[in-house]
């Protein structure tokens, strides 16, 4: 199974990057990277130390519903989206992640919710998505809880 990582909507970036409402109808913060743990969702890459970026609310769902988690994200002030081969840089940097199954309809799958050590993120990832109830796995930092990619089969 191939998988295929997203950055966050790019209709979605470009607004706020440009002054728009974050999830919580607020404009981004601005700041700057500390380097480290500040994960770009739309280069999937980190945030290089003293780099000018965004602190924002992001809901990585197309509309409200119980299941449509809102959640604070970075954002490199200005890079391209992700576009790459293999697991994005902010996956192979923390040593475990959450993951849960999403099935069509943007509700979570239940029993599916599980924090994983990084070098079994792409196996239990190809283990949910082999079940076909499920349509992405949402990776979330296991330690805060902030949203940082979905990953479906790639077809």
């Amino acid at each position: 199974m191939t998988l295929k990582y997203y950055p966050f909507d790019t209709d979605f970036v470009t607004s706020v990057r440009t002054g728009g409402p974050d999830a919580n109808g607020q404009p981004a913060e601005q700041a700057v990277s500390s380097g480290g743990a500040t994960p770009c969702r739309y280069c999937l890459a980190h945030i290089p130390e003293g780099a000018a970026m965004l602190v924002l609310a992001a809901r990585p769902f197309p509309e409200l519903q119980p299941y449509a988690e809102t959640g604070p994200i970075f954002l490199c002030a200005d890079c391209a989206a992700w576009a790459g081969q293999g697991a994005p840089e902010i996956l192979t940097t923390s040593p475990d992640y959450l993951l849960k199954g999403y099935n069509s309809e943007n509700r979570i799958v239940y029993g599916t919710g599980k924090i994983v050590p990084q070098v079994e993120l792409v196996p239990y990832a190809e283990t949910l998505l082999s079940d076909p109830q499920i349509a992405y796995v949402d990776v979330r930092s296991s330690r805060n809880n902030c949203f940082l990619t979905r990953i479906t089969e790639k077809t």
